[in-house]
């Protein structure tokens, strides 16, 4: 996990905001949701990365900001979020953490956003800039949901038979659901395989349902012609 600093030098400030080259134009943004305010940053921050080659380093980067520093540091994300603290603050905090270990690529698009007031959908950039490069590199993610955590022997049996099933690369993207009570859920694009407990209990319960409601008309039918 990368070990950030106190945030106590977060200030509202009126510096002058950093001279840096715009990567993503904002004007089609304003007033959209968050998804679709990520793929437009996603996409250029990917373009711009396609030059030089340094897309896998940039998507690592990314995702080691979005799962480590943000999830662990939620007072970062506020700050990241919060209109109260300007633009240039923002950039100074972006520089101050991740300047030195970020590829500059991503530090730049991060401070644009931040000039943009858009810093605080960092996390939306990165879904959308994952499931790009799987789009481009011919991947498919599936969504799997266990009782429990996978084992690595579970996870590579998935991943071949999903891997065979669509013929393309696979990469998990895991979630644990205590309410699956055992079995597995996954979920590639619009395609469910659903083998929990949870719904085979749930099935049971619509066919004994089904089956009493039958007992109730075959009665009913029965009572109807004795009389």
């Amino acid at each position: 996990m990368v070990k950030l600093p106190s945030l106590k030098f977060l200030r509202r400030s009126t510096d002058e905001t950093p001279n840096v080259s715009e990567t993503a134009s904002h004007s089609t943004v304003l007033d959209v949701g968050a998804e679709k305010l990520g793929k437009t940053y996603a996409r250029a921050l990917l373009a711009a990365t396609q030059a030089d080659g340094s897309t896998d380093a940039v998507v690592s980067d990314l995702n080691a900001i979005c799962d480590e520093a943000l999830l662990h540091n939620p007072k970062l994300q506020l700050a990241f979020q919060s209109p109260q603290i300007d633009a240039g603050e923002k950039c100074r905090v972006v520089d101050r953490l991740f300047g030195g270990n970020s590829h500059p690529t991503l530090v730049k698009l991060m401070k644009v956003m931040a000039k943009r007031g858009r810093l605080g959908y960092l996390v939306a950039v990165r879904d959308a800039a994952v499931e790009l490069f799987d789009e481009a590199a011919g991947r498919v993610v599936a969504e799997v949901r266990t009782a429990v955590p996978m084992t690595e022997q579970l996870r590579g049996e998935v991943t071949q038979q999903l891997s065979s099933r669509f013929g393309k690369t696979v990469r998990l993207r895991e979630s644990v659901d205590t309410g699956l009570i055992g079995g597995m859920v996954i979920r590639v694009g619009d395609t469910v395989f659903d083998s929990s407990v949870a719904s085979r209990l749930d099935k049971l319960g619509k066919a004994a349902a089904a089956g009493f409601a039958r007992q109730l008309i075959e009665q009913s039918d029965r009572f109807s012609s004795s009389s």
